[in-house]
């Protein structure tokens, strides 16, 4: 856990595709029909909206927030001029040739180049929330090391995947698995929970030095590919790795692990939604896995959840009263 008078940021990553333009860019790019999924890219539920409300009433303590999208990109509710909100397009820190891209891996792997970002971060993807209690103390051990959290099965390696067929996560956790057995050693390692992480800014741009093929390779992928690595899987087995991080017990990684997935079988979301509330988790993900047409049933009671969840405009949003973050 950084010391209590060190500044922590929050860095989210975020995209909206009903903004003007952006499917009409993304689509002149796609070579796999995997690559247009709108998962990965609607904004239907304003999740950045109600995780910000979550920080504003669980997570005080973060110095700033930075938004991290492509150009000219901003949440129509966010208020740029807040002291605390840094809104960077990815242009401020990838280079040209890489861009357009539509690839989280990539965007994720240039995290540490945020200006002025401090040395320990919290990095939040935009469907996480922090939930009562949130306290940065959970990220760490009594040593001070990072923890790894981690979910019960093994990540296959790329002789137990079919590359054809594959999912381009499951590719990429085998290539990342590859590049730590070089730098490490073999072993078989585990799925990390969805949730935020805890992340140094100097040992995941040594990670970004240690890996340059890998790391070069994700990023000019402008799209999720064979052959990238997720550094939000690679950065917590290479912290382990190399000494500077543990793993959680089984427990702790249940406690931080709040993971929902969001069909449009509304019974399903429902009980879904009602688990979290009952086994109040450290964090909380919402993960979108509508397809091509999220169900307007589901989409409502998800919106109606957030708002009793978060029901008090966050200080970042445009018109907002009650002060300051």
């Amino acid at each position: 856990m950084p010391p209590a008078d060190e500044p922590v940021d929050a860095v989210y990553t975020w995209v909206d595709d009903s903004f003007p333009g952006y499917l009409d860019e993304l689509n002149r790019f796609v070579a796999d029909k995997r690559d247009p999924n709108p998962n990965r890219t609607r904004d239907n539920l304003d999740l950045l909206k109600y995780s910000l409300r979550s920080l504003a009433a669980n997570a005080g303590f973060f110095r700033r927030i930075y938004i991290l999208s492509c150009r000219p990109q901003v949440p129509r509710w966010l208020d740029v001029s807040h002291p605390r909100i840094r809104v960077v397009h990815h242009d401020e820190v990838m280079r040209p040739d890489l861009l357009p891209v539509f690839n989280s891996f990539a965007i994720v792997s240039h995290l540490h180049l945020l200006p002025g970002l401090s040395r320990r971060f919290v990095y939040f993807e935009d469907d996480m929330l922090a939930p009562a209690g949130f306290d940065l103390s959970r990220f760490s051990d009594a040593q001070g090391r990072a923890l790894l959290f981690t979910r019960g099965a093994w990540t296959k390696t790329r002789a137990e995947l079919d590359a054809a067929r594959s999912s381009p996560w499951n590719l990429a956790m085998a290539t990342a698995g590859e590049a730590l057995d070089r730098a490490f050693g073999g072993r078989r390692r585990r799925h990390v929970v969805h949730g935020p992480r805890l992340i140094d800014r100097d040992i995941f741009a040594e990670m970004v030095e240690r890996f340059p093929a890998e790391i070069e390779a994700t990023r000019r992928s402008r799209f999720r590919a064979d052959g990238n690595v997720p550094c939000e899987y690679l950065y917590p087995h290479f912290l382990r790795e190399s000494g500077r991080g543990e793993e959680a017990s089984r427990a702790g990684s249940r406690r931080m692990e709040g993971y929902a997935s969001l069909e449009n079988f509304l019974p399903w979301s429902w009980a879904q939604l009602r688990l979290l509330e009952w086994r109040r988790p450290w964090s909380i993900t919402l993960n979108d896995s509508f397809g091509q047409k999220p169900n307007p049933a589901v989409a409502r009671h998800v919106r109606a959840t957030l708002e009793r969840w978060f029901p008090q405009p966050s200080p970042f949003e445009l018109g907002a009263h009650g002060g300051t973050l």
